[in-house]
């Protein structure tokens, strides 16, 4: 009996501890965390993040705005804070804060559109329109998507690792949006869509920007979802002084801090533990310092260590992911909005996807990235939806509605001379999928360039082009291998170079890289000169009806001054048939290859390496069609290339080798020094003696320039020698090349 009263006794009492055990835990406070916005100031989360990770304090419900938005979403998701500074110093700064297409994502046309003008303006109804200087924010949508992938089938926010909500703000009614369900990457772009540098975020039919502008500090939300006890990290800035107002976004910024200053007496009160990070002196877009913003969220942080104290939690954080560069996805279908001007082959082509395969994230930007590069989407969104066998990519494209622009740029080189470039493209002129471009070119040299062209993405697409060429030059070559020139007892001689070439062509994509095309050209030349009208005043003035075939790739990250990437380009030309002025014409071929690398070896600096080569093939061939190098600075024609250390149209034959290598170090940003060498064996079949080609080149020419990159194009000074010659070139080009 004794024992029996003893084990009744002990089970009362441990019943009566664990009961006590259980009205602890029951009364430990639901702790929620609220993220201010505040731009690049809003790292300073992270910092903040990380002592409350030390601590183990566990996050019942993360509410946040703008950054706060950005941060609270990826820590909801599982990552810790350590996670998050490793992923946000690896961000590239200037494609947040730009519509940044990588160059590689973009068609061959795509890059030239964006490397010869300097300003397109949307011309709809004969009226000019402004450019919304909007990003669509596509590069951070992707990072979001990416990050937020082992959470893609979530669409309840309330089921995330740690329960999240965050605010936006309907711009056509000023309306607040509380958004907790949904596509997760969607959301938080859409609360961070700053106004003036990211354009509106379409969710549920409503037009979506920053939260910020009605409710940067979302505190009541969290409230009202019965949390008890709140951890508020603000950094919103106080009011600004007129010398501090120096800016566009410090003005906006301290508009918008009027009403929101007056709100946060209210919002502090209502904050257990407000915690304000030490950031004056940084702005909305100080990402570069990212940091240095961190580490002032961590040192104010530790100081509330003995109020965070009591919140720390034996239990781990909720399951946490590691960060997965190149996580590959089983895309089963791809679906997509109906488009009123494009095809579906169209879509597909540009995001070079194809069903029932496996593909890395990555690869699925680049997607994105491609159809963002056509300028034919002015929103792009994407999702991942579950199915049986695999996900669903679900995109939704929303068309631009201008369709047609008009486009400027100027450019000086001592070839053509000055020129005004103006540019009218007009989209689905006649089908979908088609743009038509006229340029012309208005100065020293009149030019034009016209393309017309059908683009069905995997399948062939067509193509149509004429462009006028001509300029007046003195000249060291007499397109007659020298015996103009030793009749007359000269060694130059001044020329009217015109040239019209029209072609229709076919073009696909090979290996999803390359852009592989054939077709038709029909050609007038007309080589003329004044000061031999005693002699030979025309060299040439003939029709021409060839047919090629060409096989391009181009990596380079940009084209000017280049940091990484390769490139390939290799054409065949047969010419058939000529009205044979000069009565010498009989069918022959060009074959023509130019292959370049480039590489950083060290920060700031890179070396391009450079080899191209051609030849003529046929008995006999048309001189005024060989390879003629010199000079720097000009888009080439024909066969006419540039080569430093000789004159414009110097060298000629109708087969040559050359190499070149360059390097450049960038002394601070976009302004460039470089020295180059290239060396060059030019003559008349070459390539039929080894010696000749392979030999010690017989020509060499060296150059150092400047270069800086402008809103207009490259400005650059090249001085260049010989040491054959001992000639010095020194030669100017400014703006974008056409």
């Amino acid at each position: 009996m004794k024992h029996f009263f003893l084990f009744v006794s002990l089970f009362f009492l441990s019943q009566v501890a664990l009961g006590q055990e259980k009205a602890v835990e029951n009364t430990r406070p639901k702790v929620g965390l609220v993220l201010s916005g505040g731009g690049a100031k809003g790292l300073a989360h992270i910092g903040v993040l990380k002592v409350i990770d030390s601590l183990g304090i566990k996050v019942d419900y993360i509410g946040g705005t703008s950054m706060g938005a950005v941060v609270g979403g990826l820590y909801a998701s599982g990552y810790t804070a350590n996670q998050l500074d490793s992923i946000f110093s690896k961000i590239d700064v200037d494609a947040l804060l730009q519509d940044y297409t990588p160059r590689e994502s973009k068609s061959f046309y795509e890059k030239r559109n964006d490397e010869i003008y300097a300003l397109t303006l949307p011309f709809n109804n004969f009226k000019l329109g402004l450019p919304s200087g909007l990003s669509k924010g596509l590069y951070n949508f992707n990072l979001m998507s990416r990050l937020t992938q082992h959470v893609s089938d979530v669409r309840d926010f309330d089921k995330l690792p740690i329960p999240f909500l965050c605010i936006a703000t309907d711009v056509e009614t000023g309306e607040q949006i509380v958004l907790d369900e949904g596509i997760l990457a969607q959301a938080i772009i859409a609360s961070g869509a700053l106004p003036t540098l990211y354009s509106p975020v379409e969710i549920n039919g409503r037009l979506l920007i920053d939260g910020g502008v009605v409710n940067n500090y979302p505190i009541e939300e969290l409230k009202n979802r019965g949390i008890d006890f709140i951890i508020g990290i603000d950094v919103q800035d106080g009011l600004k002084n007129r010398e501090q107002l120096k800016d566009v976004t410090a003005v906006l910024s301290q508009i918008n801090n009027f009403s929101m200053i007056e709100k946060m007496e209210g919002k502090r009160s209502l904050t257990n533990i407000y915690i304000k990070p030490d950031i004056k002196g940084f702005s909305v877009v100080s990402f570069d310092k990212g940091q240095e913003i961190i580490k002032k969220g961590n040192e104010k942080a530790n100081e509330f260590i003995k109020e965070l104290l009591p919140l720390r939690n034996i239990d781990e954080r909720p399951t946490t992911f590691k960060v997965i560069k190149n996580d590959s996805i089983f895309i089963r279908d791809i679906t997509f909005n109906k488009l009123e001007n494009f095809t579906r082959a169209y879509v597909l082509g540009k995001l070079k996807i194809k069903r029932n395969t496996k593909i890395p994230m990555t690869q699925i930007e680049k997607g994105i990235s491609n159809l963002n590069a056509t300028q034919n989407f002015s929103a792009i969104s994407y999702s991942f939806e579950k199915t049986q066998s695999g996900e669903r990519l679900a995109l939704n494209l929303k068309e631009n509605k201008s369709n047609t622009f008009l486009k400027f740029g100027i450019h000086y080189d001592d070839l053509y001379k000055s020129g005004a470039l103006i540019n009218y493209t007009h989209k689905k002129l006649i089908a979908k999928n088609d743009v038509a471009s006229l340029d012309v070119i208005l100065g020293d040299n009149f030019r034009y360039n016209f393309d017309y062209y059908i683009d069905n993405g995997f399948y062939w697409s067509f193509g149509f082009n004429s462009k006028f060429n001509s300029f007046n030059r003195n000249i060291a070559t007499d397109f007659a291998n020298g015996i103009i020139f030793t009749d007359l007892g000269i060694n130059s001689v001044n020329i009217d170079f015109t040239d019209i070439t029209n072609q229709a062509y076919v073009q696909t994509i090979f290996a999803q890289k390359f852009s592989f095309g054939a077709g038709l050209e029909f050609k007038y030349l007309n080589i003329k000169s004044e000061t031999l009208e005693n002699s030979t005043p025309i060299f040439d003035k003939s029709n021409y009806l060839s047919a090629f075939g060409y096989l391009k790739y181009d990596s380079f990250n940009q084209k000017y001054f280049p940091k990484k990437g390769w490139s390939f380009s290799g054409d065949l030309k047969t010419f058939l048939y000529s009205s044979d002025y000069t009565n010498l014409f009989e069918r022959f071929s060009i074959a023509r290859a130019d292959a370049g690398i480039v590489f950083e070896p060290i920060k700031r600096t890179t070396i391009k390496l450079q080899t191209e080569g051609g030849f003529a093939i046929g008995e006999r061939t048309i001189s005024f069609f060989d390879f003629v190098l010199g000079g720097y600075g000009f888009v080439s024609v024909n066969n006419i290339k540039p080569f430093m250390g000789y004159d414009f149209l110097s060298l000629a034959g109708d087969s040559y080798v050359k190499g070149t290598i360059t390097a450049d170090y960038e002394i601070y940003k976009k302004h460039h020094i470089n020295f180059t060498a290239n060396f060059a064996n030019v003559g008349n079949r070459i390539f039929e003696h080894t010696e000749d080609w392979l030999s010690k080149p017989k020509y060499t020419g060296y150059g150092i320039g400047y270069g800086m990159e402008s809103i207009i194009g490259p400005l650059e000074i090249k001085h260049s020698w010989s040491p054959e010659t001992k000639d010095h070139h020194t030669w100017f080009s400014v703006g974008f090349w056409f």
